[in-house]
């Protein structure tokens, strides 16, 4: 059983967590402009907690976003450091995904549309649907789309989903003209939560997809933002 610590700072809401001997602990505060000052002591109670050290971990995982610009580079960049001084290999996880993972832990869906409102008008958007091993998987590919946009081109008049996220909550008397059989809300899920990362990554892990510290890069969907690795490293 693999020891893997996650964090995200992609959203409003800031989370690490760690799983270990098969169990999972987690840290969780919503604080939308403390991420610098919230995530490392959450990293290290963590750690302490489990008696561990970074170094006895097996991968570090972190939320890629989509999400806030500022946020996903803040979880990267702390992410990339913690990777590199303690020589671990990571595992970059959708935010979306981790959302849709949470759906299923929460309250046992299979098919998810999780949205992360993207402000100026538009949400972060995807399908996800479980696979046989439990784990959230992607349909199609993740777009940040505005609420039109996406009543225009997303129909699947024969399929029900579970609906989560700020997207929605932001623009939910739109989208609920969605062109599906039905749709239900998933109380509770605002945000993204390291430890749902978690069920993704030991996964990731298993398939040999974590990457080293270097090639570990956020992914904006919008393509109007540039990331520059640490110095040193372009």
């Amino acid at each position: 059983m693999s020891t893997i610590l996650a964090l995200d700072t992609s959203t409003e809401n800031c989370s690490a967590a760690l799983m270990i001997n098969g169990n999972v602990i987690f840290r969780e505060f919503e604080s939308p402009r403390e991420h610098t000052k919230r995530i490392l002591p959450m990293v290290d109670s963590l750690l302490s907690e489990a008696g561990i050290k970074l170094t006895d971990l097996d991968a570090l995982a972190f939320g890629r976003g989509p999400g806030s610009f500022t946020g996903v580079r803040i979880g990267t960049g702390i992410a990339q450091g913690l990777a590199f001084g303690a020589d671990l290999p990571m595992l970059p996880i959708s935010t979306l995904a981790a959302m849709a993972q949470g759906a299923h832990r929460l309250h046992n869906v299979t098919d998810v549309l999780p949205a992360i409102d993207a402000r100026m008008a538009e949400i972060y958007f995807a399908q996800y649907q479980l696979n046989d091993a439990g784990v959230m998987t992607l349909v199609d590919k993740e777009i940040v789309v505005t609420p039109d946009n996406l009543l225009a081109n997303f129909n699947k008049p024969e399929q029900a989903f579970y609906t989560l996220g700020t997207g929605w909550a932001t623009y939910s008397e739109k989208l609920a003209g969605l062109n599906v059989a039905q749709l239900t809300a998933c109380e509770g899920i605002q945000f993204p939560c390291a430890q749902d990362m978690l069920v993704i990554a030991a996964a990731e892990l298993i398939k040999g997809n974590a990457v080293a510290p270097e090639d570990a890069m956020p992914v904006y969907v919008r393509d109007t933002v540039t990331w520059k690795k640490l110095p040193g490293r372009e």
